[in-house]
């Protein structure tokens, strides 16, 4: 499979920003963690902290990609245009959070992008990625 691990605003300060939610490894070594564990997948890796940019990506990646993971970070919980997105395109979607959302603050509990993918993975740390890998296959 050819997976694109889609992720939002924020998330390339993974190992910076609030370890005690986040932990304290960055994307970029867990992602390494990732493709040694999944070699039989071809997983490339995208970032972007603009909206449109995730869009852009996301309608790139239809047919292009066998499925995305992504974590939309907050704009899980705003963004309409995201989740709309979601549902145009004829590919996988697995959402994934990596504290458990519904545990947080009141504005994080609803995720409008939740609701046009086909799972969401909350609460799993970085491991859910690897988790929705495995939904994947």
């Amino acid at each position: 499979m050819k997976i694109l691990i889609l992720n939002g605003p924020n998330l390339n300060l993974l190992g910076r920003r609030e370890p005690e939610i986040y932990g304290s490894v960055s994307f970029e070594t867990y992602l390494e963690q990732l493709k040694s564990q999944f070699p039989q997948h071809q997983i490339v890796y995208y970032q972007s902290n603009h909206e449109g940019c995730l869009i852009d990506k996301l309608q790139e990646a239809d047919g292009d990609y066998d499925a995305v993971v992504m974590n939309p970070g907050g704009y899980a919980h705003t963004s309409i245009a995201l989740a709309d997105c979601i549902r145009a395109i004829s590919i996988p979607v697995i959402e994934v959070h990596i504290s458990d959302i519904t545990k947080r603050e009141p504005y994080r509990k609803h995720s409008f992008t939740a609701e046009a993918c086909m799972k969401c993975i909350s609460g799993l740390g970085l491991e859910g990625y690897a988790k929705a890998i495995e939904m994947l296959m």
